[in-house]
Order: C-alpha cells, then structure tokens, then sequence
C-alpha cells in the first residue's frame, strides 16, 4: 500500500511538468516548421524579393516607355525618335543601305 501511494504520488507529481513539455514542443514546431512558422517565413521573404525585383523591372520598363511616349506626344515630336519607329515598323532605308534587324534590350 505504501508503495503503491509513493508511485500514483510520483506519477501525479510528474504528470504536469510531463504535459508542460509536451505542449511546449508542440508549438515550439509548429513556430519553427508549421505553415506560418520560421522556415515558411524564410521561403515568403525569399519569394517577396524576388517579386520585388520583377516589380522594379516593370517600373524600370514602364519609365522608358512613358519618356518614350512623353517625347512623342509633345508639340513637336522628338525626330529622331520618330525616324527609330519608322526605320523599325517600315525595315526601310535610304538606297545603298541595308535594314538590319535586332533584338530589343
């Protein structure tokens, strides 16, 4: 009998501090590998700056289309913009030269 009270004692005694960890560690992993946790953080911030970087591009490429546009639509158009497009839209030049085609930066 006395040996029995001594071990439900120590198993009562235990049985906190052993339901404590548990739970503990499970949201512990949860905050380290969970959906939301520490390495599905590391993969948005990586997914974030590679989507900034595309948005800079398109900014970038936005930019000189509007300068582009802004030269066109002014009083007087900027000529030598305006030869570019028509020597590209029409591949054509004066006699004696040669329309080379190439590819747009």
């Amino acid at each position: 009998m006395r040996i029995r009270h001594s071990v439900t004692r120590l198993f009562g005694l235990a049985l906190v501090p052993a339901i404590t960890v548990v739970v503990v560690a499970y949201f512990g992993y949860y905050a380290v590998c969970g959906e939301r946790g520490y390495v599905a953080l590391q993969s948005v911030e990586t997914r974030l700056a590679d989507s900034q970087g595309q948005l800079n591009q398109i900014d970038d490429q936005n930019r000189r289309l509007d300068h582009r546009i802004a030269l066109l639509n002014s009083s007087t158009p900027d000529p030598d913009l305006v030869e570019e497009l028509a020597r590209t839209q029409l591949m054509d030049g004066a006699p004696g030269q040669v329309a080379v085609p190439r590819k747009r930066h």
